[in-house]
């Protein structure tokens, strides 16, 4: 089932809930020498629980994302594909709304940068300082690890105004801008 409509308004509270208590909206961020701006963002709807039928009435009644067990038996569903995401995932929490202030607080954050992040074929420095920004707020607490901060991607980022998008190469042994 993908159509958000189709879903038994029971199951979608009971996961909407679900997730409230297990779920989490992650937007990660990985440095990359072959992005333009030297980042690629990752978007993920995810959900773990030892038990994998729940998870898996996510993956048919969401009709999308995959459900893997780790040695220890815990089972995790995930969703990656962004346009998955935009199409079935942010609906869903849209129609099935989450109850908890956090959780919900989350949502809107991740969708905000997605909406963002969708929105542009190529993402602008400002646009990907935007993200940043948002994914800062984002999953606040104790338990959150970040690998990079805003000011680990501030300091790649190549300055050139007259050509803002322009990558580094290197040529044997010389740097030069294309």
């Amino acid at each position: 089932m993908t159509n958000n409509q189709s879903i038994p308004p029971e199951w979608g509270h009971y996961l909407a809930g679900f997730t409230d208590g297990e779920g989490s909206f992650v937007i990660s961020f990985r440095k990359r020498e072959d992005h333009t701006l030297g980042w690629q963002i990752s978007f993920a709807f995810s959900v773990s629980q030892r038990e994998a039928y729940i998870l898996s009435q996510f993956k048919k009644y969401l009709g999308c994302g995959t459900i893997s067990q780790r040695q220890d038996g815990l089972h995790t569903y995930v969703v990656l594909n962004p346009l998955a995401l935009q199409e079935k995932v942010v609906p869903f929490f849209e129609r099935f709304c989450l109850r908890s202030a956090t959780k919900k607080r989350n949502f809107f954050l991740f969708r905000k940068a997605l909406r963002i992040w969708m929105g542009k074929k190529q993402l602008t420095q400002e646009e990907l300082r935007k993200v940043a920004k948002i994914r800062e707020q984002l999953n606040m607490g104790a338990g959150r690890k970040r690998k990079y901060t805003i000011k680990d991607m501030e300091r790649s980022f190549i300055e050139d105004p007259q050509r803002p998008y322009a990558r580094i190469r290197t040529f044997r042994k010389e740097t030069r801008r294309i």
